[in-house]
């Protein structure tokens, strides 16, 4: 099952592969002899059957015009050899369902479930004990209006008022499957049960808040036998070999020096929660360069941290900068961009450095021009800018968004949001799963920043620093909302020792 709302500071040991509707649709037709709507079925049921409250209350079941609507007969039919009682509701033509879907149909009628599957309307005065959505699978990319509209904001409501779970077959219906997109109304599940292998679209955008706990059956099916898949969702197995105990025979050189690059007037704190961030999450040394001429050259709260100039930072020997925290808009601020740029260490651009690098074309330049690794933060409108779009254009398809910012830069990016995309130069996508909306909050991304930082200055090469910052930045806040801390309220600083602590964990 993944994943559990709020979870503790251990990461998936596994990955888990995400496949879109097209590698599916492909494997689907290469198994086409193997019975797979059979076994979906029996998957569905059992689930079914486990998480459907205890009584005497009936099942309701909403079956659709496709395959989806398949796997519904199929839950219902074995659903009803336990003795259960259940109601499909099925507003469809059976002579025009497709083979599958009809001969899943014809078993459930002969079974002598034909009685119930001709309602065009959800009986009323029933209290539910389950609702399964089976109305639309993969592959949607309509809106949802009319009677099925109407049938997933009845089902929808039934399910609060019944305190009831509501299970989606393989994908919440109106949840666009690869994107996470909704099209016009969506259920609302408590639990999904996905067949053969992960959808990318239940684990980021709108599909966490859709998709409840979500279990992958794989019915006897090995899906990268047939075609390997290019995503995966976040997991430990990404960075292990990274999480290692301290050796004693080590010093504070050993841990690298990271570089933090920000801060002008007014945003100073942004630069301090980055530079801090690096500090505890195990850099050796942390040089923080602050723009405004006035910014203190002391930090009281973490007076470990050495403060510099901008130019002196940048002559400084480090192990991993970063670049943009509070940054601002100034000449001088273009300038010093450049320069990190030129810089032969990993170099992380975030927040104002990525807004900077969109309206300058000599920037976005030498960005692509660098041989050490540049990796790229942006939220949802910071992306937008760098691949001159708008916002819901990046929100309407955030994976393919990622990959073309790590193509167009050559560079490994973070798509910040829910279900943060990570994506490599070479085309590699991954989705990370922890976190919570307690992440929502001014200077939550500078500490990310920072975390990232520190990881590079430590060693650790892009393609795991990346994954595993994010994935621990997650995990930091989920701890925190574990222990009654937030979600809401809760303040970026308060991610620095937690995320620590969950670090600590991981190499013990």
């Amino acid at each position: 099952m993944l994943p559990s709302p709020f979870p503790m500071c251990h990461p998936a040991m596994s990955s888990t592969a995400l496949y879109r509707s097209p590698d599916l649709r492909r494997i689907e037709t290469i198994a086409a002899d193997q019975r797979l709507m059979l076994r979906a079925g029996r998957a569905g049921a059992d689930l079914a059957a486990a998480i459907r409250n205890d009584g005497p209350s009936p099942v309701l079941i909403l079956a659709g015009p496709g395959n989806n609507g398949g796997d519904a007969f199929e839950v219902a039919r074995l659903l009803r050899e336990r003795f259960l009682e259940v109601f499909v509701v099925f507003t469809g033509d059976a002579a025009r369902l497709p083979a599958d879907a009809a001969d899943a149909f014809r078993r459930f009628s002969d079974a002598g479930g034909a009685k119930y599957a001709t309602c065009a309307a959800i009986p009323g005065d029933i209290s539910w004990s389950l609702i399964v959505d089976g109305l639309f699978g993969i592959g949607l990319t309509r809106d949802i209006t009319g009677a099925f509209a109407d049938l997933i904001a009845q089902a929808n409501i039934l399910a609060e008022r019944d305190h009831c779970p509501l299970l989606a077959l393989d994908c919440p219906s109106g949840l666009d499957a690869d994107t996470g997109v909704l099209h016009g109304i969506s259920i609302r599940a408590s639990h999904t049960i996905t067949f053969i292998a992960a959808k990318p679209g239940l684990f980021t955008a709108d599909g966490p808040d859709h998709c409840g706990e979500v279990t992958v059956a794989a019915l006897d099916l090995d899906p990268s036998t047939f075609n390997g898949s290019p995503g995966h969702i976040v997991s430990r197995a990404q960075f292990a070999d990274q999480l290692r105990p301290r050796r004693r025979n080590t010093h504070k050189g050993s841990y690298g020096n990271a570089g933090i690059l920000g801060g002008a007037s007014g945003m100073v704190g942004a630069a301090l929660l980055c530079a801090r961030a690096a500090l505890r999450l195990g850099s050796g040394r942390v040089y923080l360069g602050l723009i405004d001429n006035n910014a203190p050259s002391l930090d009281p709260l973490q007076p470990e941290l050495m403060i510099r100039r901008p130019e002196q930072l940048l002559a400084t020997e480090l192990s991993a900068l970063a670049c943009g925290p509070g940054m601002g808009d100034s000449a001088e601020v273009i300038a010093l961009i450049e320069k990190a740029c030129h810089l032969d260490i990993p170099l992380v651009l975030d927040a104002d450095a990525l807004n900077r690098i969109a309206e300058n074309d000599k920037l976005r330049q030498a960005v692509k021009a660098r041989r050490a690794p540049a990796l790229l933060t942006p939220h949802p409108t910071e992306a937008a800018r760098l691949l001159a779009c708008n916002t819901q254009d990046v929100q309407n398809d955030r994976i393919a968004a990622a990959c073309q910012l790590a193509a167009n830069f050559d560079a490994f990016v973070a798509l910040k949001g829910c279900g943060t995309v990570i994506a490599e130069p070479g085309g590699a996508w991954s989705i990370n799963t922890s976190g919570n909306p307690g992440l929502a909050t001014a200077g939550s991304g500078d500490v990310l920043t920072g975390m990232i930082t520190a990881l590079l200055a430590q060693g650790w090469p892009p393609q795991q620093a990346l994954p595993a910052a994010v994935h621990l930045h997650g995990l930091a806040a989920d701890h925190l909302v574990n222990q009654g801390k937030g979600s809401i309220g809760l303040t970026a600083g308060e991610l620095i020792d937690s995320a620590r602590d969950c670090l600590n964990q991981w190499t013990r």
